[in-house]
């Protein structure tokens, strides 16, 4: 089974994650989805929220781009997957995935959790 981590190339959180990973000997595929071609659909950020649980996708919202980007604190779940899926940036980061399982690597421990 594949795991998959959600990767920011400029973020040093996201760096140790996937080195945290390599050097447990875990095959990892890279998902840059800041860039055009590995962008996360509207549909694969709602799914992210269910193999975390069903949770919200406020637990995965980067608050400070949020703030930055405009979106109000009132805003519905539906309204956040539209404006992550809009904006690459308001996606925390490194989320790990594996099979029908995925975690926020916060710390980056949590990322073996799914394994």
């Amino acid at each position: 089974m594949t795991y998959t981590l959600i990767h920011n190339t400029g973020c040093g959180s996201s760096k140790k994650g996937l080195a945290l990973l390599q050097e447990a000997g875990i095959d990892v595929t890279v998902r840059k989805y800041t860039t055009a071609a590995d962008r996360l659909s509207l549909e694969e950020i709602r799914d992210l929220a269910r193999k975390m649980g069903n949770v919200s996708p406020r637990v995965f919202l980067r608050e400070k781009d949020a703030v930055k980007l405009g979106l109000p604190d009132t805003a519905t779940d539906e309204e956040v997957f539209t404006a992550m899926a809009e904006n690459p940036k308001l996606i925390q980061r490194p989320i790990g995935i594996h099979g029908d399982r995925a975690v926020l690597g916060r710390p980056n421990e949590r990322l073996l959790e799914i394994l």
